[in-house]
């Protein structure tokens, strides 16, 4: 009988950690076990596992990759979230300039407090190539509504090839570029990655 529960257990929970898997509409299978340590790109095994245990979650703190294309910044996110989903936290993953085009799109149609709402809800969310969209007002606006309401309430994991220094330039206004900044760096676990890219093996 302790077996046949335990199997019953063990599949809900397998079902539950598929659902938010799916609903968090990651661009790649990724997993924390299949992280490529051996390529010479400036990460930490030991560190990286800390921040894969999840703790920085029930922190509210937030994770900034950074490095040159094909480094591996999108794969580790995923791992990630996909490491968090496992955990069922709901996690929602984005390619950025996607998210900001949706959001600028539901400013004109009156549906903008409903999409931000789905941003807010989750546990984690994941900006993929962060900065690679010009900033114009109202992605400024929609940039600071996600950080300013997620802070010290719910994590964010960012990449980005163009290095932290380069964002108040990057995100322009200087008043939002520093409640952006000041909210979202001062709390944030920091890797840069570097070397030849990593898109012909593994990562």
């Amino acid at each position: 009988m302790k077996q046949t529960y335990y199997l019953k257990l063990a599949y809900e929970i397998c079902g539950c950690s598929r659902g938010y898997i799916k609903q968090a509409n990651f661009r790649q299978n990724a997993s924390i076990a299949d992280i490529n340590y051996t390529q010479n790109r400036g990460l930490d095994k030991n560190a990286f596992n800390r921040l894969a245990s999840l703790d920085f979650v029930l922190k509210k703190q937030n994770i900034i990759l950074t490095g040159a294309s094909g480094v591996g910044k999108s794969y580790l996110a995923q791992a990630l979230g996909y490491q968090a989903c496992l955990m069922e936290h709901k996690v929602l993953y984005f390619n950025t300039a996607n998210l900001f085009n949706l959001l600028k799109s539901s400013k004109i149609d009156g549906t903008y407090q409903r999409e931000i709402k789905k941003v807010l809800k989750c546990d984690l969310l994941i900006l993929d190539d962060f900065g690679l969209q010009p900033f114009d007002n109202l992605i400024r606006e929609a940039l600071f509504d996600i950080v300013d309401q997620r802070y010290n309430q719910a994590s964010i994991i960012l990449s980005s090839q163009i290095p932290v220094s380069a964002w108040y330039d990057l995100i322009g206004e200087n008043t939002i570029a520093d409640a952006v900044l000041d909210r979202i760096v001062n709390s944030s676990h920091r890797i840069n990655l570097n070397g030849e890219s990593m898109r012909k093996t593994n990562f």
